[in-house]
């Protein structure tokens, strides 16, 4: 006697503009014994997290940022003025010359590249962390998601690296336990 195996898998990614996009996928597997059923869950769970993280890096098209205030100033979803809002409220320039579009505050920003600068973190394995967290990217990450995020990474990496003379760089939160 067959039986059926039903698996689904989504994802929505979060975009600039407040936009997003979700891809789900669904299979169903016919398996004759009930000991098969972890081993075929397993399989059918990686074909689908696979076709669904390979098909959504297609952004397709994406609403256009729109004023908000009249005078051509862009309302944080956007570039203005040669530079990216960083969800703070400013358009300022960011600290390192870029105009990357971040969605999380200017310090959290910084304190994120400093983590991942000072542990010499890979970058593509950053971004993975965020998706795997929270379905989008770190500079798609709000106030509140990037919080989070560094909370993740301060227990992943929690002792920063030294300078040289046996004190660490100052990034870790104040009311960490002594180590």
């Amino acid at each position: 006697m067959a039986l059926t195996i039903e698996a689904n898998y989504s994802k929505k990614v979060g975009l600039p503009g407040y936009s997003s996009h979700q891809f789900s996928l669904s299979l169903k597997a016919e398996i004759t014994d009930l000991n098969q059923v972890p081993a075929e869950a397993a399989r059918l769970y990686r074909l689908l997290q696979d076709g669904v993280d390979s098909s959504i890096k297609e952004i397709g098209w994406l609403p256009e940022a729109k004023p908000t205030n009249g005078n051509g100033h862009s309302n944080g979803n956007g570039h203005s003025n040669g530079h990216s809002r960083n969800g703070n409220g400013n358009g300022a320039p960011q600290p390192n010359g870029h105009c990357d579009q971040w969605n999380c505050t200017a310090k959290q920003q910084e304190l994120i590249i400093r983590i991942v600068d000072d542990n010499r973190l890979d970058k593509a394995e950053v971004e993975r962390l965020a998706q795997d967290r929270f379905g989008k990217g770190v500079k798609q990450l709000n106030k509140l998601d990037a919080s989070g995020f560094i909370e993740e990474l301060f227990e992943r990496y929690p002792r920063p690296r030294t300078n040289g003379n046996g004190q660490g760089n100052g990034y870790q939160r104040q009311n960490a336990p002594a180590r």
